[in-house]
């Protein structure tokens, strides 16, 4: 149903090249441009068999996209009697209203091959987790290390991921200097995340098929699929540069972003940064104890903590917006699939567990709609515009509904 309570109808053919925009009836698998305030429905019906010359889904999303217009062809959707759009989840028929939307279980991704272990993922995600463990042993802790690790979070997760990996890149939610945007990215990159190209591209996708069967990690497959699960078996649709040239064309046509993906130099800077870790631990342990022993001990507690740990830390952060925030929490707007506003994943991520009011308005800056959402991911590009760093900070409630009831 739409708005205004009469039945929907399909939606008509948008002539490219204009900027009228289609309705907006809240439904899955939308991305809201920033530009003119639009939404485009990458699964708009057509005829069988039928092609579509349809802009890539990053430059729907970016306003000064370099992308350009490629051939694609679009499977119909039959639309059930009462005029709402049919959606399929996990092979039974659930009709998305205004009057909620009803998770069911989900198959895995249809390209997904579980018997295809990514290796390296598996064994890097491993090898760290054990090795924070050593947080345990005493002679691996320093208060600075713990200092170092608390802060982090913040430098690092805060103003890596969340502000710069997912509301600037991703969503274009306020605008900012290259030199300040790169300087961001490279703390992004520092969370062992993989590059901005493909952090962008796969959370791009996850937009347009946000709890349908190709999104990458919805947690109604299983928990510990939307959690940590899909990063370490091979899914076909994210493992080919199909992915890249489809929802992060933007970026990679910038050469900084291009540098990043190449020969794994997302890799390297992570290194980097982490034996600039060691170097400062060693110097200053040095400085403190005068004995290269004391100096060692400094050092392996800068980097466990400081590194390591926070490293750890940041993942299952990012990874509960993808797992917990699509399960459990409240709903203040029908968007059509399961994000939930959560408050526990809220406060540990700064702000990105409010995820039900994200998946609501895309574009905004702010992931707290409440006086009480507390968003300090939001509270952080608000004081970068207030400083000169930050401009044209997409605000909330331009699009989003509440729920009723």
């Amino acid at each position: 149903m739409l708005p205004g309570g009469g039945p929907q109808k399909p939606w008509p053919p948008r002539v490219l090249g204009s900027n009228a925009p289609y309705p907006n009836p809240r439904r899955r698998g939308c991305f809201q441009s920033r530009a003119c305030n639009e939404t485009i429905d990458p699964t708009f019906r057509f005829g069988s068999g039928h092609r579509h010359e349809a802009l890539n889904q990053e430059s729907d999303l970016i306003q000064h996209s370099t992308a350009t217009l490629v051939p694609v062809t679009l499977v119909p959707r039959a639309l059930p009697t009462d005029g709402a759009p049919e959606v399929v989840v996990g092979g039974q028929p659930a009709v998305c209203k205004d009057s909620g939307y009803v998770p069911h279980p989900l198959p895995l991704p249809a390209a997904v091959t579980l018997r295809k272990v990514r290796w390296a993922y598996a064994i890097s995600i491993a090898v760290l987790h054990a090795t924070a463990l050593l947080a345990f042993v005493p002679w691996f802790f320093s208060w600075t290390g713990v200092a170092l690790a608390v802060a982090g979070l913040y430098v690092f997760g805060t103003l890596g991921v969340n502000l710069c990996f997912h509301r600037l890149l991703t969503h274009r939610s306020f605008e900012c200097s290259k030199r300040t945007e790169k300087f961001l990215a490279l703390l992004g990159v520092c969370c062992l995340q993989e590059g901005p190209g493909r952090w962008v591209a796969i959370h791009r996708k996850h937009h347009q098929h946000s709890d349908e069967q190709p999104d990458p990690h919805s947690p109604l497959v299983r928990f510990i699929w939307g959690h940590v699960g899909w990063l370490i078996v091979e899914n076909r649709d994210t493992d080919s540069i199909q992915l890249y040239q489809r929802y992060a064309r933007d970026l990679l046509s910038q050469p900084f972003y291009l540098k990043l993906e190449r020969r794994l130099r997302w890799l390297w800077v992570y290194v980097a940064h982490a034996l600039l870790f060691a170097v400062a631990g060693f110097g200053v342990g040095y400085w403190l104890t005068g004995t290269w022993a004391g100096a060692g001990q400094f050092a392996a507690s800068i980097v466990l903590w400081g590194v390591v740990v926070r490293t750890v830390a940041v993942w299952h952060i990012t990874w509960s917006v993808n797992s917990l925030s699509h399960l459990f929490g409240y709903a203040s707007h029908d968007t059509g699939e399961n994000s939930r506003n959560n408050w526990f994943v809220a406060l540990i991520s700064n702000g990105e567990g409010w995820h039900n009011n994200h998946h609501a308005d895309q574009v905004s800056a702010a992931h707290g709609h409440k006086w009480w959402e507390l968003d300090v991911t939001y509270l952080t590009i608000k004081a970068m515009q207030l400083v000169g760093l930050a401009s044209k900070v997409m605000e909330p409630g331009r699009r989003n509904k509440p729920k009723a009831g």
